[in-house]
């Protein structure tokens, strides 16, 4: 004998126990409520006893039935989320990445382009977030994260150092000139970027900015900078291309490390996909070439 009633009476005996009311549950369902109430006979007759108390047009749920519906919709539940999950694990053409926000806007999603036009096969999926998504529920081929290195139970690959440097927009007046310049301009402060380093570089080691601004979201110092709010360190991969286009300057050449690098990572049990493979070697060659550009 089949120890699980079928599904379809499940359901409706769940929705009628939630709703109250089998026209409410069929209306939930999108059946009729002949159809709701022939489920209800059929899940008590496999059950062999009443689950709801008839009066009149009302139904109550016995004890035994209330007890069962709690059991009944958490099964449900659990039954949804695994086939979600189950939904949005990669397809074998989709490249799923998680991905630091401000990275992906300002340096990732300018060349998505070209890896598209080299591997039209697959379809790119961004995950951006600043959290470390766990890797080991299938839902990531791989990520883009910052840090020291060495996560257990993880693939990684050094990707590319990051520098900091002092910027600002094109048209930001009074633009500084000189370092003493730069004492008195207006600041935008990221409470992720140390000012320590920089102005050891600068020479100005007993000096330390007094923020007019200070954003804990890289993107909107960025765009504080862009919009000519003021000065703002920030990290080369964020305002490099808006460096380029003449939108932001540079204050100075003074460029120091970062204390986090770039890297690759992924799960061990995705090492031999094809597509990591050929995303891995695009992108390494990606940063190759971003790194060699600005030493050259």
């Amino acid at each position: 004998m089949n120890p699980l009633p079928p599904l379809g009476a499940l359901r409706a005996f769940e929705a009628v126990a939630r709703l109250g009311s089998v026209v409410k549950a069929a209306e939930s369902l999108h059946v009729t409520h002949s159809a709701i109430s022939h489920q209800l006979r059929t899940l008590e007759g496999f059950l062999g006893l009443s689950l709801f108390l008839r009066e009149g047009k009302k139904l109550l749920l016995t004890e035994e039935g209330r007890i069962y519906a709690l059991r009944v919709r958490g099964a449900l539940g659990d039954m949804a989320e695994a086939t979600q999950r189950l939904q949005s694990c990669p397809k074998p053409h989709d490249i799923t990445i998680g991905v630091v926000p401000s990275f992906a806007l300002h340096w990732l999603l300018p060349r998505l382009p070209d890896f598209k036009a080299k591997y039209p096969q697959y379809t790119v999926n961004l995950r951006a977030g600043l959290g470390f998504e766990d890797m080991s529920n299938g839902l990531l081929d791989l990520a883009i994260r910052m840090g020291t290195g060495n996560w257990e139970g993880l693939q990684q690959q050094h990707l590319m150092d990051e520098t900091v440097l002092l910027v600002a927009a094109a048209h930001f007046m009074p633009r500084p000139q000189t370092l003493a310049e730069v004492q008195t301009a207006v600041v935008i402060a990221n409470p992720a970027i140390q000012w320590t380093s920089w102005c050891q570089a600068a020479g100005l080691a007993d000096w330390r900015p007094k923020p007019a601004y200070t954003y804990n979201d890289s993107n909107l110092e960025v765009e504080a900078v862009r919009l000519g709010h003021g000065i703002a360190l920030s990290r080369l991969s964020l305002v490099s291309a808006a460096i380029e286009a003449g939108s932001l300057v540079k204050i100075t050449e003074i460029e120091v490390p970062y204390q986090y690098p770039y890297w690759l990572i992924w799960p061990e049990k995705s090492s031999a996909s094809r597509k990591l493979a050929d995303f891995s070697a695009w992108i390494i060659g990606q940063a190759n070439d971003f790194v060699n550009g600005r030493n050259s």
